[in-house]
C-alpha cells in the first residue's frame, strides 16, 4: 500500500500502479537507448539555459557547474612499519593506544579483559607514519576465550617490527610479566618497556624497579594524562624502520567491506574463513568482538579490505560501557567503509533490531549486501519461514543482492564476490546530466505530477550531484510528492541498475525572477 502523502488537493500519486507497468519501463529504455549522446547533451544544454529565468544562488551555480564525482583512488602505498602493544589484562594498553594515537578510538572500561582481538590503527608522531596494534590481555594457564585473546596478542608480536611491553608500574613485575618477557624474547623483535600509571614524580620509583625484567630502560608514562609520552614515542621512532619487513604494501587500495549485524550472527567466522586464519576471536558467547577489526582477505584472487565490527546489541542510547562505545565504533566502521555486508543467522527470526541495522547501512549512504548464514543449518520448514519474512521484512532493500551461505564451513563464500562487486558498481554509478534530464522529460510525459492547489509542479532541470552514493538534484516550480519521488528512484533503478545502493533523490524549488 503507497504511503499517505501531504497535499492540498486530496488526490495522490499511484505509485504502484505507475510503476508495474514493465512494457512501459522497456519501452523507456529503448527510447532513452536510441537517442544519442550529442542529442541528450543539446537537450541539456538548453533546459540549463531555460533556468536563467529563475532566482538561484551561489550553491545552485556551483553544483550546476560541477559534477562532484570522484572514484576511490588506486595508487600504491608503502607498507607502514607495525608497533605492536602488548601486556597482561588492565595495564592500560588501549589507553596508551587512545593516547599515541590522540583520539578515542579503542574500547576502554575499567574492567580486565575489555580488548579480545588485535586491532590495528593508522597512527603519525612528527611526520612519521606507522600503524599500531592494540592486543588483548596476554596470561597464561587459561582456557577458553582467554587463550584465543592471548593467542592473538603472540601473533601481533610475530607480525610485528617493533613492540611495546606495557607493565602496570603501580603494581610492578608479575609472574606473568616475566612469562611475557621469555615470549617476547623468543620473537627477538626490538622491544620497548613501557611502565604505565606513572601519574606524577612520586610514582617514578616505581618504574625503577622494573629494570629487574632485563628489557632495559623502562619509560615511565601516563597512558592517560598523557605524561611521558611524548618521550616514549621520540625513542619508539628511533628503533621503528621506515618501511614494514612483516606488512604487505597496499595495492591498489582495496574495497572496504564493513561485516555488520547482531551479536553471534557469524561475522568473526565469516571474516577468519576468508582470511583463512583464526584472525579474530570467535567464541560462543555473544559480543565477543569489541573492536572494529581489518584484514585484507582475498576472495577468487581479489583482494578486499574486510572489517569486523561488534555485534549491535539494541538502540546506542541503551547501551552502557564497552557496548556503548563498541557500538559507536561499529557506526564510524560503516562509515569508512565503501560497502556493508550485513550478516543474519537464519536460524532465528528476522527482528526488529536486524532491520535497523539495514536501515543504519542506508542512512549512512554505504553499498549494501545482504548475507544469510548458517543455511546449511536449515530444513524445509524453517526455509520457507525465512523466504516469507525476507519478502514482508526486507521488501525495502530487494534492490540489495542477496547471498546465502555459511561462514563456518565457508560454504558459497565465492558468491559473495559478484554481489559485492554488483552492489560497488551500483554505488559508483554516475548518469550523464543528458541522459538523465532526457530520463525526466519522459518521465514527466508519460506520469506528470499530479495538481497541487490547482497547479502542477514541473521539473525544470535534474542533475547527479555526487556517486558513493548516487544524489540526485532536481529543480522544480514546486514541492514534489515523496511519492513521486519514490516513483523516480524506482524508475532509475528500472533503467541504470542502481543494484545494491541507496538513491537518494532531492529538490530545489525555484521561482521565477521577477523581470
Amino acid at each position: 500500500m503507497t504511503p499517505p502523502h501531504d497535499n492540498e488537493s486530496g488526490q495522490d500519486f499511484d505509485l504502484d500502479a505507475a510503476t508495474d507497468n514493465e512494457a512501459e519501463a522497456t519501452h523507456l529504455v529503448e527510447t532513452l537507448a536510441a537517442e544519442s549522446d550529442e542529442d541528450a547533451e543539446n537537450r541539456a544544454r538548453s533546459l540549463r539555459s531555460g533556468l536563467s529565468d529563475y532566482d538561484l544562488d551561489d550553491e545552485d551555480l556551483g553544483l550546476l557547474d560541477s559534477d562532484g564525482y570522484a572514484l576511490p583512488g588506486t595508487a600504491a602505498q608503502i607498507a607502514l612499519p607495525v608497533l605492536a602493544v602488548v601486556g597482561r589484562p588492565n595495564v592500560g594498553k588501549s589507553t596508551l593506544v587512545n593516547r599515541i594515537i590522540g583520539r578515542r578510538e579503542a574500547v576502554v572500561e575499567d574492567t580486565p579483559g575489555v580488548t579480545r582481538d588485535r586491532v590495528s590503527y593508522p597512527a603519525e608522531w612528527n611526520g612519521r607514519h606507522f600503524t599500531l596494534v592494540d592486543t588483548g590481555g596476554w596470561e597464561t594457564g587459561i582456557t577458553g576465550i582467554g587463550a584465543s585473546v592471548a593467542e592473538q596478542a603472540e601473533v601481533a608480536i610475530e607480525l610485528a617490527d617493533a613492540v611495546l611491553f606495557v607493565v602496570d608500574a603501580t603494581v610492578g613485575a608479575t609472574g606473568v610479566d616475566e612469562q611475557l618477557v621469555r615470549v617476547l624474547r623468543r620473537a627477538k623483535k626490538p622491544v620497548m618497556l613501557v611502565a604505565n600509571k606513572v601519574d606524577d614524580v612520586r610514582t617514578e620509583s616505581d618504574a625503577a624497579a622494573l629494570w629487574g625484567l632485563g628489557m632495559g630502560e623502562p619509560y615511565p608514562v601516563s597512558g592517560l594524562h598523557g605524561r611521558g609520552t611524548g618521550d616514549l614515542l621520540d625513542a619508539i621512532m628511533k628503533i621503528l624502520p621506515r618501511e614494514s619487513s612483516v606488512a604487505k604494501p597496499v595495492l591498489g587500495g582495496p574495497r572496504r567491506v564493513a561485516l555488520v549485524g547482531r551479536p553471534n550472527v557469524g561475522k568473526s567466522s565469516l571474516l577468519n574463513k576468508a582470511a583463512g586464519s583464526e584472525r579474530v576471536v570467535v567464541n560462543d558467547l555473544a559480543g565477543t568482538t569489541r573492536d572494529p577489526v581489518d584484514e585484507q582477505v582475498e576472495i577468487l584472487g581479489k583482494a578486499w579490505r574486510f572489517v569486523d565490527t561488534a555485534g549491535i546489541r539494541r538502540r546506542v542510547h541503551l547501551q552502557q560501557g564497552s557496548d556503548f562505545y563498541a557500538s559507536l565504533r561499529t557506526a564510524t566502521a560503516i562509515e569508512r567503509s565503501e560497502v556493508a555486508v550485513v550478516l543474519f543467522d537464519v536460524t532465528e527470526p528476522i527482528s526488529e533490531q536486524d532491520v535497523r541495522i539495514v536501515d543504519m547501512v542506508i542512512e549512512s549512504g554505504r553499498a549494501l549486501v545482504l548475507a544469510f548464514n548458517k543455511w546449511d543449518l536449515l530444513d524445509d520448514d524453517r526455509r520457507r519461514y525465512i523466504e516469507r519474512e525476507i519478502e514482508q521484512d526486507l521488501a525495502h532493500v530487494a534492490w540489495a543482492p542477496r547471498v546465502n551461505l555459511s561462514a563456518l564451513t565457508g560454504r558459497h563464500l565465492e558468491k559473495l564476490v559478484p554481489a559485492l562487486e554488483a552492489a560497488l558498481d551500483g554505488w559508483d554509478t554516475r548518469v550523464p546530466t543528458g541522459k538523465f534530464n532526457a530520463f525526466l522529460q519522459e518521465l514527466a510525459q508519460a506520469h506528470p505530477h499530479p495538481l497541487r492547489g490547482g497547479k502542477q509542479p514541473r521539473i525544470l532541470f535534474g542533475t547527479q550531484a555526487s556517486a558513493q552514493p548516487p544524489r540526485f538534484v532536481l529543480f522544480t516550480t514546486g514541492f514534489l510528492d515523496p511519492g513521486y519521488r519514490r516513483f523516480i528512484i524506482r524508475r532509475l533503478r528500472e533503467v541504470y541498475g542502481f543494484v545494491g545502493t541507496p538513491i537518494d533523490v532531492t529538490m530545489r524549488i525555484r521561482e521565477k525572477r521577477r523581470r
